[in-house]
């Protein structure tokens, strides 16, 4: 780190990859702290073993105030400057133990064998099966049960507020580049590329006769280098539009088929474009490579994010309510939901889902450690659903361990705000939120 307050100015990653140093981030906007799989999963692994909740909420409140400083990775240890609200630093660790040589090299072995993990890697994206296949391989990437071992100034033996606020804070460096957990487990991303480089070339040249090498291999790097002066530069991509395109109007003298809606046509034309300019914006924006692709969606489900993105006429908003199969007041439901949290939150409205023993001890759990000793709420449990008792609002929790705040309004539950990894947070979205009549 760059100096006493663990604040440096930019990401660094050294020249051998053996350490990088991220900046401070500002606290996060919205509720929920990871967005990606990897920084998720990381999250469930740090919640799941941690042995005490209530400091991991108070770590979780001091990285979302901003009080932890520029963080250091490198193999078996993250390293940041935490301060309390009242200014004090504390230099807090994080030790996960570093994979063997023997591990690696299964970890390699495993990833060469299968051509779609070598061609992730390789372009830089780290797909979320490559767990699983790792623990068959019997590697396991992210922590278990006591793997994540903290060390803090300020003299707590187990998970403290300040190393769990590291530990969400690395959350969201994963979310950016998955690949800082493969350099806490003990390998820089440049020399795990070059050694997944050098298995692959090794092992697509077994058999090889050597005469054919030159045959099967292009032409010798030298030869390829001094040619390049003689071909022309690619062009410059041309500049993403500002706006989305206007479709063509279909309002013309000639009457439509039978059976086709032109100004239907229209909204769904309109909606293509808006969707085409930001997939676009999407695609190109930083880290898009590793995103996952999303889920296909549903006759249904689209209807309802059509209504949500498009904002239609009342007659197409009928239509568009027709083709979900809700009623009207339903739809209006269903549309708050898709704002706040897409297909995800579509489910949480439609879904009920009883857990199993593991997912309702976590549910508990969380709830437990979510509140100061007497602040929290008598709750009424049904199946995922927990109502405040003399109270119309309602947390739903998801099948991913997030929470979902619901307002009763006209006798109907109705989402009130976007999901939280933190009961009470979510609980507080409820208390001032509603349906979106947008």
């Amino acid at each position: 780190m760059s100096d006493d307050d663990g604040y440096g100015t930019d990401a660094v990653d050294s020249g051998s990859g053996a350490e990088r140093t991220f900046a401070p981030l500002p606290p996060p906007p919205g509720r929920g702290f990871a967005t990606s799989w990897w920084g998720r999963a990381w999250l469930k692994a740090l919640e799941d073993t941690a042995l005490d909740g209530q400091q991991l909420t108070k770590g979780r409140r001091l990285a979302r105030e901003g009080g932890v400083g520029a963080v250091s990775v490198r193999p078996g240890r993250i390293t940041a400057v935490v301060r309390d609200r009242d200014g004090t630093g504390h230099r807090s660790d994080v030790l996960l133990q570093e994979l063997s040589d023997e591990a690696w090299d299964r970890f390699l072995d495993m990833a060469v064998d299968r051509a779609g993990h070598i061609a992730a890697l390789l372009d830089r994206e780290m797909p979320p099966h490559l767990v699983e296949d790792a623990a068959g391989a019997g590697v396991d990437l992210l922590p278990g049960i006591g793997d994540l071992e903290p060390e803090c100034t300020c003299g707590t033996w187990d998970h403290c507020p300040h190393s769990g606020a590291l530990c969400y804070q690395v959350a969201r460096l994963l979310d950016e580049d998955p690949f800082v957990l493969l350099l806490l487990r003990g390998r820089g991303e440049r020399r795990l590329l070059d050694e997944l480089q050098v298995r692959s070339t090794a092992r697509a040249m077994r058999g090889v006769p050597e005469g054919a090498v030159r045959k099967a291999y292009g032409v010798p790097a030298d030869e390829a280098f001094a040619a390049a002066s003689i071909l022309p530069p690619l062009p410059v991509p041309p500049p993403v539009p500002e706006e989305p395109g206007l479709p063509p109007s279909l309002d013309t003298e000639a009457l439509p088929p039978s059976g086709l809606d032109p100004a239907a046509l229209e909204v769904l034309a309109a909606d293509s474009a808006v969707r085409a300019h930001r997939m676009l914006l999407e695609a190109l924006a930083p880290g898009h490579e590793r995103q996952p692709v999303p889920a296909e969606l549903t006759p249904e489900q689209d209807a309802v994010r059509l209504a949500a993105d498009a904002r239609p006429e009342p007659w197409i908003a009928k239509r568009l309510a027709e083709g979900t199969g809700r009623p009207h007041a339903e739809l209006k439901a269903a549309v708050s939901a898709w704002r706040y949290g897409g297909a995800a939150a579509l489910a949480v409205l439609d879904e009920e889902w009883d857990p199993d023993a593991d997912a309702l001890a976590r549910a508990r759990a969380r709830l437990a450690a979510a509140w100061e000793q007497g602040e929290r709420p008598q709750l009424r449990a049904t199946r995922a659903r927990w109502t405040v008792a003399g109270d119309d609002v309602q947390l739903r929790y998801d099948r991913d361990g997030r929470w979902w705040p619901y307002r009763k309004e006209r006798g109907r539950w109705v989402p009130a705000g976007p999901a939280d990894d933190d009961p009470a947070s979510a609980l507080a979205g409820a208390s001032a939120g509603g349906v979106d009549e947008g």
